[in-house]
């Protein structure tokens, strides 16, 4: 029996597809359930043109509000489902944070969704899932989304 899970969110079909997945391993193992979303910096492309530090700090602060909203709403939910929770905003590389996250937190597992992306979309794109497994020191579950 877990006595905590990481759920990481990036709030699409594949992650609710983890969390409900979470919350019933939460329920039945009576353990505390961590949600985390990872915030990626802001990188301007090239060619896009100037980005003044003002207009970095108000995409970053819109990009963090929607974030903390979504989260809020997600730890609401798994508190309706009756579970022991806490929601985190990360900030960096998804896979990394998510890892970093689970170490220091002592997380005995990771449920995680998965967007089954094949071919060229996971080659550009990647699989932060597919990184998390490799690299996390606790087991992953992960768990396709629809």
């Amino acid at each position: 029996m877990a006595r905590s899970i990481l759920h990481p969110s990036d709030f699409s079909g594949a992650s609710r597809a983890a969390f409900r997945k979470a919350i019933e391993m939460a329920r039945s193992s009576r353990a505390e359930l961590l949600i985390a979303h990872v915030l990626s910096p802001i990188v301007p492309v090239p060619g896009d043109g100037y980005v003044s530090p003002q207009m970095y700090d108000q995409l970053a602060s819109s990009s963090r509000a929607w974030a903390q909203k979504r989260l809020d709403a997600v730890v609401a939910a798994a508190k309706k489902a009756r579970v022991r929770v806490r929601g985190f905003l990360l900030e960096g590389a998804p896979s990394e944070e998510i890892v970093r996250f689970a170490r220091a937190r002592r997380v005995e597992i990771i449920v995680l969704g998965t967007h089954g992306r094949k071919g060229l979309a996971k080659l550009f794109v990647g699989s932060v899932a597919e990184r998390v497994v490799a690299a996390a020191t606790c087991p992953v579950l992960t768990v396709r989304g629809k």
